[in-house]
Order: structure tokens, then C-alpha cells, then sequence
């Protein structure tokens, strides 16, 4: 809830000067959100974020991103887009990836990120107990030899824009791999969602010149409701301990962690409250305000280019 003039300051309202939420689900869905994009922005705007970005399971965002840049801009929030490479937003293609990173209205348009598959992974597929077939059909790594065709081709167009490359829902070893690949193929913008890994396996990636994303959805009570994400079933996800995420944020410094919300569904709190309430709680388990301006601010900032003119 935004405050107004007639309800007290939340605790933690500073905590969103000047931060940046990478990760917002408030394009168009299958299913309920809380705001539209616009909606995002003038409420970062409200409470002080000087970023926003937008995840879209079903199309390429930085469409969206250009049009509310377009017209919100003078609000002061860094809008940005990408594509996740879902089947709905046209799959593991490196036709795709070259659409999205022109998507706009000329400088300064175009992708920021692009990210593997969020639900069509086999771990994701596996952990929703889809049917074989569904799982067979979905995203896996190889752990060892050539990337299968065309992610090379993928991952060369990333690092010939700069952007980020987000590895979507995998295993650790398989974020492992790709990462490698990754920075073989000269990619220096790495963001791995890490919210499942271990402390071993962030520190791993942490070394090879990954940053670990840990978001506010998994940790929530979102994760004891079955939801549509990608389609009409419904599944639930394993609820993740504040203390697993605080140590492993400990493990390896807050110098490449990002803090998100991964928030827009219909079952948490808008973006801003939701992130919100992700800060307080890491700065209610010790961690201190430097450290959080380096996760939710300066860390997003680097990635995804946030304020840079004509920087894609």
C-alpha cells in the first residue's frame, strides 16, 4: 500500500530512495495483476526508485519499457525491458533475441537482459511435476561439450550489445555451465537467480563473475497458493527460509547480490510494497544499509545500464 497524506510513513520507506526493482511482473498476463506498467512506474516514481524493470513469461518487454520511457519518463524511473525465452515469447531463438534487442523507438530502445527459460526448464518442469513429454520438450543444459545450437549464437549477440544474461530457472550446476560459456564467449553482464542454491553454489558462481539474484516471491506467503504462471495448470513452489537467503548472501558479500520483489501477482502486495517489505526484512536480519544500497541499487544499476543515455 503507498502512503498517503492521512496514513503514517511504513518502516523502511527510505530504504527505496534511489533503489532499483530488476524484476516486476506488471505486463499483460494470463491472469491477475496488481498494477499495469504504468501503474509501476508512477508509484516507484511515488516512493523514490529510480528503476524499474519488467519480466514478461509471454512476450518480449522492451517494447513496453520504450512506451512507458516514452511517456513517464519526466517521473524520473529508468524503465527496461528484455525478453525470457518462453515458448510464448518465441523460445529459445536467436531470431527472437535480435527482435528484442532493437524493440523500441530507436537509441536507447532495445533489450537490457535476456534470460533462458523461467518455466520452460526441465528443473522447473520436474519441479512441477509435468508430464514427461513436457518435461522431454523443455530447456536443459549440457554439463559438459558444446552448448547445443543456436545458444551460442544467443549468447554472442548478448555480448555484442552488452547486455544482461540472466539464466533463468535452472540447476546450480547447470548455471554453472552456461555462465562459463557465458563469459568464454566475452558476456560481463551475469545474472543468475540463486533463491534455490546453496551457499557453495553461489559462491561458485560469485567466483566465476556471475551476480546471484534473490527475490522477494519465494520467500513470501505467494508460495502456499497453486498459481497459473505459464499456462492454466496450477502449482506452488517451495517456500524458501529467510536465513538460507541472509546466509548466503553473507557467503559471498553484498559486492554481487541483487535484491528483487518478483512481485505483480495478484497474491502479493503491488511492486513498491512488496519490495518494501523485502528490504525491511533483510535489514531486520542484520544486514546494513550500505550493503542494501549496493544490492537493491548499485549492483542493478551496473547490470542493467539504469540512467545511462543511449546505453543498448
Amino acid at each position: 500500500m503507498m502512503p498517503t497524506s492521512t496514513t503514517p510513513p511504513l518502516p523502511g520507506m527510505e530504504l527505496l530512495k534511489g533503489a532499483i526493482d530488476s524484476h516486476v511482473h506488471c505486463c499483460p498476463h494470463i491472469n491477475a495483476r496488481t498494477v499495469t506498467v504504468f501503474d509501476a512506474v508512477r508509484h516507484a516514481a511515488a516512493a523514490g526508485l529510480r528503476g524499474v524493470g519488467l519480466l514478461d513469461l509471454f512476450a518480449n518487454s522492451s517494447g513496453l519499457a520504450a512506451l512507458a520511457n516514452r511517456e513517464l519518463g519526466h517521473l524520473g524511473v529508468d524503465v527496461f525491458g528484455g525478453i525470457v525465452l518462453e515458448p510464448y515469447a518465441g523460445g529459445v531463438s536467436a531470431r527472437a533475441v535480435e527482435v528484442a534487442l532493437d524493440m523500441g523507438y530507436g537509441s536507447g530502445s532495445g533489450a537490457r537482459f535476456v534470460s533462458l527459460p523461467c518455466h520452460a526448464t526441465r528443473m522447473m518442469a520436474r519441479a512441477e511435476r509435468r508430464s514427461p513429454a513436457f518435461v522431454e520438450s523443455c530447456l536443459e543444459i549440457p554439463l559438459k561439450g558444446e552448448l547445443p545450437d543456436p545458444l551460442p549464437e544467443i549468447l554472442d549477440r548478448i555480448a555484442a550489445r552488452d547486455v544482461v544474461f540472466n539464466t533463468g530457472h535452472i540447476t546450480a550446476a547447470e548455471a554453472v555451465r552456461a555462465v562459463e560459456a557465458a563469459k568464454a564467449r566475452g558476456i560481463q553482464r551475469i545474472l543468475c537467480p540463486a533463491s534455490y542454491y546453496t551457499a557453495d553454489d553461489v559462491r561458485e558462481l560469485v567466483r566465476l563473475g556471475a551476480y546471484v539474484e534473490f527475490a522477494f516471491f519465494v520467500m513470501s506467503h505467494a508460495t502456499q497458493l497453486g498459481m497459473t504462471m505459464s499456462d492454466h495448470e496450477k502449482h506452488r513452489y517451495t517456500q524458501v527460509p529467510l536465513d538460507q537467503v541472509i546466509t548466503n548472501i553473507q557467503a559471498v558479500g553484498p559486492d554481487h547480490v541483487v535484491l528483487s520483489s518478483d512481485s505483480g501477482s495478484f497474491v502479493l502486495a503491488p511492486p513498491v510494497e512488496a519490495f518494501r517489505e523485502w528490504l525491511v526484512l533483510v535489514s531486520g536480519s542484520g544486514i546494513d544499509r550500505a550493503a542494501i544500497d549496493r544490492m537493491a541499487n548499485q549492483n542493478p544499476a551496473w547490470l542493467f545500464k539504469v540512467g545511462a543515455v543511449g546505453a543498448v
